[in-house]
């Protein structure tokens, strides 16, 4: 593996950074933005709270046209522009439905930035390196969680209108990461996928110049020859990977990690502790998520996928179960937060450094972005319904039966990686096309 390349790969997966922070720096201005504008739980839970997420809805959605289109890098730009907008214009929003369409514009970058990001790192890394440097942009994600934990903390006490700092700060990193995605390459597949031979061949002599570039466009050129015009990812030889992107993503969210991560310092209030506690606990989720999610990306190509969510799905189930525990029980202190970071920790070693890195593994080339979209489409669907829900079942239904729930979908979970899971490790993508596609 080249300095240039990870150096990209590390560019692209600053789009993580600020997937992670505009997903998490709205839950320290949650009560502040409660009590503002005043409309109910659920006005708050699904106007206020959850615009961005519904953006991400839509990006996810149809990320994939413009990653096709008119290409990663460019997609990848425009994401950048959108995140800088959405963080000036919620910052200085003056009423809910205002502050909701910025947000919205921001969750279109979010979105978009689950589909480009990783398709682009998967189309220039090195089989034996694929998942480290794909998991490059869930470590940033998770930087970016822990960034802006300790963001909300820091300016909680500057007064009224600290919320709009909290939300504002972003526009900085936003703006250096439009920047730096202008000096990436174009991706070779990408290149090859629009009839640009000669540019993809010149690409993948800069990346690897050490390597055969005639030999690479062959493999992919025998790719491209073997696809059917016209054909789809809902292709009938193509289901095993549509079920595979699908069931990685449902059970991610069916975990319940962003209804955590967005309600975590209302979710820590609730088991006893003060408001500058939860904030503070806040931060400790955000450190423990990026030690272990370094761990996870240090394993993955050496373990293998399934190999780590065998890990994460055992540790989801007890650590989830544990704080339906506590919460059934009354315990008060510190106890949920610290099964909640046993939590985290199963969160970040398993799915969290799985996910991105399998979607864009189990489709072929010309098929990757769509496939791409239809697992983040997935992803964020239920990323949206279910912190939108969250508000209302801890007050309907309470506490422990929405952690018990989530303790059972990972049992389901662990029976998906036993009996479907396959392992993608060091495996070249034109390679795993053969293997999954029937």
């Amino acid at each position: 593996m080249s300095n240039k390349i990870f150096f990209w790969s590390l560019t692209v997966a600053l789009a993580g950074f600020l997937f992670g922070f505009d997903t998490v720096v709205i839950s320290g201005a949650d009560l502040s933005l409660e009590a503002l504008w005043n409309r109910g739980e659920a006005f708050h839970g699904f106007v206020v709270m959850a615009s961005a997420l519904w953006g991400t809805v839509l990006g996810a959605v149809f990320g994939g046209i413009p990653t096709d289109r008119i290409g990663r890098k460019k997609t990848l730009f425009w994401i950048g522009v959108f995140y800088t907008v959405s963080a000036i214009g919620s910052a200085l929003a003056g009423d809910p439905w205002v502050f909701a369409a910025f947000r919205f514009l921001g969750g279109l970058g979010v979105g978009a930035s689950t589909v480009a990001a990783p398709a682009y790192v998967a189309e220039i890394a090195p089989a034996a390196d694929r998942g480290k440097l794909v998991g490059l942009y869930q470590f940033n994600i998770v930087f970016g969680i822990l960034i802006a934990f300790l963001s909300n903390y820091l300016l909680s006490g500057i007064g009224e209108n600290a919320w709009r700092w909290m939300i504002g700060v972003e526009a900085a990193p936003a703006l250096i990461y439009t920047i730096m995605v202008l000096t990436v390459p174009l991706s070779p597949r990408w290149l090859l996928t629009q009839g640009r031979d000669e540019e993809a061949k010149a690409t993948l002599e800069l990346i690897n110049p050490g390597a055969d570039a005639g030999a690479m466009m062959g493999t992919m050129e025998a790719e491209r020859s073997s696809t059917v015009a016209g054909e789809s990812i809902f292709h009938k030889k193509y289901r095993f990977p549509l079920m595979l992107a699908f069931l990685i993503a449902f059970f991610n969210q069916f975990s319940g990690i962003n209804a955590f991560l967005y309600y975590a310092p209302r979710i820590f209030e609730i088991a006893g502790l003060e408001e500058s506690s939860a904030l503070l606990s806040s931060i400790g989720i955000g450190v423990t998520n990026l030690i272990f999610t370094l761990i996870g990306l240090s394993m993955i190509d050496r373990f293998g996928r399934r190999t780590l969510m065998y890990f994460g799905s055992v540790g989801y189930i007890i650590s989830l179960s544990l704080v339906a525990l506590a919460f059934t029980l009354g315990w008060q202190g510190m106890a949920v937060p610290i099964f909640l970071f046993l939590f985290i920790a199963a969160h970040a070693i398993g799915q969290g450094a799985i996910i991105w890195v399998f979607i864009s593994e189990v489709f072929p080339n010309h098929l990757r972005a769509s496939g791409q979209a239809f697992g983040c489409s997935v992803h964020w669907v239920l990323a949206a319904i279910i912190p939108s829900l969250v508000p209302t079942l801890f007050t309907t239904i309470g506490t422990a039966p929405v952690f018990a729930f989530f303790a059972f979908m990972m049992v389901l979970q662990l029976l998906f990686v036993w009996l479907m899971m396959p392992e993608t490790k060091g495996v070249p993508l034109e390679e795993l096309e053969q293997r999954l596609s029937w």
